[in-house]
């Protein structure tokens, strides 16, 4: 029983470590921690931004740390650190309670479906051969930051009341924390179904697996064909016949439950008693690899990605739009620090490929002039870590000028000062610019009684406008506000001037 103490004590460890880095990716409790940590290691995080961009970016280099002793023992991330898997093992035990052993041996023998995240990964592989990086849509520790963020965090937010001004609220809680359940819920009739059948991290690190110098051995003339092993083992991985070592975990139960003692982890044993290669078909693993390619060109080519859409605007910082959908795994760090809670996961702003990439949604908050944390928490670089200098257009950047998101545009059918004759100037009291970006005319107008009336008129200045989008927050014209942010004029497309060139 020490092998089993001993996993689960570490798997609580890195439990609980995601779950405060996650808890203190905010405004207020950052502090210098790394809080990019686990994605940072990930492996297919790592592996598929080189693919789609061509290299490496700096913090990606520590997936390293997982690659080498993953070549050495094969799949031991997923069954001693990841967080994801450990939450399903988790689930998978509280719902296992009195189960026969016969019925625990049917439920982890090998399935076909268990090669279904091998055919996804080949698809993911397919995707990012054209710049199509979508690897966050399944790899569990994107899987899990993006649910702790959109799902988990903000009703433990809510129900504390402290950790925000006000609730942050995010437009795919509901679908995020819908997957995060379903997934969760597999594990009560298979232990940890995401893992065997749909995990492509599990998938990549299964194909690394066959490198592996240590593995699992099975001693035939000491086994009585028990089957105890089959009853525990993690990773579905056949120890009571050839293991197959992409499948296992290396979690050592079969070891331990072992009643005659003949499984052992050896250095390089003979290879007769194992099954090298994933039990994936190659020809499904090509024709995934071809869905995916041809699927996100297709998808990539329904639109020029480059050209501003008015409702995607994106963070300071963000690469252009194709440099952006490279980068991007949709693993919402920085939705989580935003701390106006103005960056929103897209849902169809940025096309199918931008699903749950971050965008800006100025009725919900604003960009805060001093704040450049979406940057300093993104582990590719789809947003740049800005300085605050960088932002602001001063200091040493005073000649390249400010970061620009967008531009505002008022629509004098809802204006208060240009349709209704009332009086408003809130757009100009909030403009933080300095000048500011937004001013006001006095200007004569009649009213429908004939009488002669002054009003402020405001204007925006497009030159000195930043797309903050404060004004549209603070606009009191309900639901649609009478000025409103668009990606015109935006830094990063050199493209999205205001006039037609």
């Amino acid at each position: 029983m020490r092998i089993t103490v001993t996993r689960i004590i570490c798997q609580s460890f890195f439990v609980g470590l995601a779950v405060f880095l996650a808890a203190v990716t905010q405004f207020g409790y950052l502090r210098g921690y790394p809080v990019s940590l686990f994605l940072q290691l990930d492996p297919l995080v790592a592996l598929a931004t080189a693919a789609t961009t061509h290299r490496v970016y700096r913090g990606l280099i520590w997936a390293l740390a997982i690659i080498a002793p993953g070549l050495l023992l094969g799949r031991f991330f997923c069954g001693w650190i990841c967080p994801f898997g450990a939450l399903q093992q988790f689930v998978a035990w509280l719902g296992g309670g009195g189960r026969r052993t016969a019925e625990r041996i049917r439920r982890n023998l090998p399935r076909p479906q268990f090669a279904t995240k091998y055919y996804l990964l080949a698809g993911m592989a397919g995707a990012a051969l054209v710049g199509s990086l979508q690897v966050g849509l399944l790899d569990p520790l994107c899987t899990l930051f993006r649910s702790f963020t959109l799902a988990v965090l903000p009703l433990a937010d809510s129900a504390s009341g402290h950790l925000h001004v006000r609730p942050h609220v995010q437009q795919s809680a509901w679908l995020v924390g819908a997957l995060l359940f379903f997934v969760l819920s597999l594990s009560l009739a298979f232990p940890r179904h995401f893992c065997r059948a749909w995990c492509p991290l599990g998938a990549l690190l299964g194909l690394l697996a066959r490198f592996s110098l240590w593995r699992i051995h099975r001693d035939p003339d000491a086994c009585v064909h028990c089957d105890l092993c089959v009853a525990n083992c993690q990773g579905a991985a056949d120890p009571h016949a050839r293991l197959r070592k992409a499948e296992c975990f290396l979690c050592m139960e079969c070891v331990q439950r072992c009643p005659h003692g003949a499984l052992s982890l050896r250095f390089l044993p003979e290879p007769d008693g194992e099954v090298t290669y994933p039990q994936a078909d190659g020809r499904r693993a090509a024709l995934a690899a071809l869905a995916g390619l041809l699927l996100a060109g297709w998808t990539r080519r329904s639109a020029h990605v480059d050209d501003p859409r008015p409702a995607l605007i994106r963070p300071p910082g963000a690469l252009a739009e194709s440099a952006f959908l490279e980068r991007c795994i949709k693993c919402e760090q920085c939705v989580r620090v935003c701390p106006t809670n103005v960056l929103q996961p897209a849902l169809s702003e940025a096309g199918l490929e931008g699903l749950w990439t971050p965008v800006l949604k100025m009725r919900v908050g604003y960009c805060e002039l001093n704040c450049t944390l979406c940057g300093q928490v993104c582990p590719t670089g789809a947003i740049a870590p800005l300085s605050v200098a960088q932002k602001l257009g001063t200091g040493p950047y005073a000649e390249q000028g400010p970061v620009r998101t967008g531009t505002a545009f008022y629509d004098r059918g809802r204006c208060l000062p240009w349709a209704m004759d009332t009086p408003c100037v809130v757009c100009e009291e909030v403009c933080p610019t300095s000048p500011k970006a937004i001013y006001t005319r006095r200007e004569q107008t009649v009213n429908r009684r004939g009488e002669p009336v002054w009003l402020q008129r405001p204007y925006v200045d497009p030159d000195r406008c930043i797309g903050c989008g404060i004004c549209q927050h603070e606009c009191p014209v309900k639901d649609r506000a009478a000025i409103r942010v668009t990606a015109i004029g935006e830094t990063r497309s050199p493209g999205s001037g205001l006039l037609l060139r």
